[in-house]
């Protein structure tokens, strides 16, 4: 979950509190919010980057903590394309012009994600390579900060989104059309991040399972997606949808994405599901009927940074708490 509080990139006190709270509160793995591989990369000018050395330290601090309190720190890498230059939801979210803070987003194809917002500029193939290398780049530092799980963001309409969707992607060129042509970026960011990321560390990607709009990209593509990601060596599919298409109507329900990592997981490739998953009822079901493999949840822990431990007291499950915490059992 975004935390919108950097400065030019840099984790400060204020995320390593947070993360370090998720850990002292008993996750098992501690996925680091959506980190730019590039500066125009950025949602907001206040999301975390990962584009240059100097921003490893503070990371570092981060997973160091993390791994100190028994949970597995992980991170989540990405490019937002169209969707960059906005300011932060808490004061509108509007894409913020340049005179502003802004500056000149891209995207496969000059359309802009909503009618209001300034078209952004359409990559040239040099400018593709150029990001391309931008993400082995930042899952290089990734690594050397000391994170055991990458996660490549390619959903909720971000770049990586914006190409394999026929919606936001026009191209004519070897990045545009087919489906094969559409998911090549996403092909070739993996492949790239695949040469520094160790083996035996966990790569996950992150996909929108459904854009929820006619003609957009559906579920049949997700799994036929997962199958190529399979192949290539990728662990697991982090299930998610929408963000692409700003007219989208989501039938936001209590886990009303886990049909997508059921389905997907057919295909052999482990899962994980994330949205409107609250209780420990909820959760049991859904590992035990095999319907994920890993549940991820993002607002119910910023609500309750210690509700994996207060879930195992409530269940009579014996873990293991922090010792400054034991009186509290």
């Amino acid at each position: 979950m975004c935390q919108y509080s950097s400065v030019n990139g840099f984790a400060n006190d204020w995320h390593f509190v947070h993360y370090g709270t998720r850990a002292v509160g008993g996750a098992g793995l501690i996925l680091v919010e959506a980190t730019s591989v590039a500066p125009e990369g950025r949602i907001t000018p206040f999301d975390l980057g990962l584009w240059n050395d100097t921003q490893i330290v503070g990371l570092q601090k981060i997973t160091n903590f993390v791994h100190q309190h028994g949970a597995v720190a992980g991170i989540q890498i990405a490019h937002a394309g169209r969707k960059a230059s906005h300011d932060v939801p808490s004061t509108g979210g509007k894409q913020l012009p340049i005179q502003e803070g802004g500056w000149h987003t891209v995207a496969p194809s000059p359309i802009a994600f909503e009618p209001t917002e300034l078209i952004p500029d359409e990559l040239d193939k040099t400018e593709i390579k150029t990001i391309i290398g931008q993400f082995k780049a930042t899952a290089l530092r990734a690594k050397q900060a000391g994170f055991k799980v990458l996660e490549i963001h390619a959903a909720h309409g971000y770049l990586i989104h914006q190409f394999y969707s026929p919606l936001s992607n026009k191209r004519t060129d070897e990045y545009g059309g087919s489906f094969e042509n559409r998911i090549r970026l996403l092909l070739e960011i993996t492949a790239a991040v695949q040469t520094v990321w160790p083996v035996e560390n966990p790569l996950f990607v992150r996909l929108s399972a459904t854009e929820w709009a006619e003609g957009g990209w559906g579920l049949n593509d997700t799994i036929a997606l997962s199958k190529v990601l399979l192949e290539q060596g990728v662990d697991l599919i982090d299930c998610s949808s929408g963000g692409n298409i700003a007219t989208a109507k989501v039938p936001v329900t209590a886990g009303y994405q886990v049909i997508f990592s059921e389905e997907i997981r057919k295909t052999g490739i482990l899962t994980s599901t994330v949205g409107m998953i609250t209780s420990t009822e909820q959760m049991a079901d859904i590992l035990e009927t095999e319907k994920a493999d890993l549940i991820l949840l993002g607002r119910e822990l910023l609500r309750n940074p210690y509700f994996p431990l207060l879930s195992a007291l409530q269940t009579g499950d014996n873990v293991a708490w922090p010792k400054q915490y034991t009186r509290a059992k």
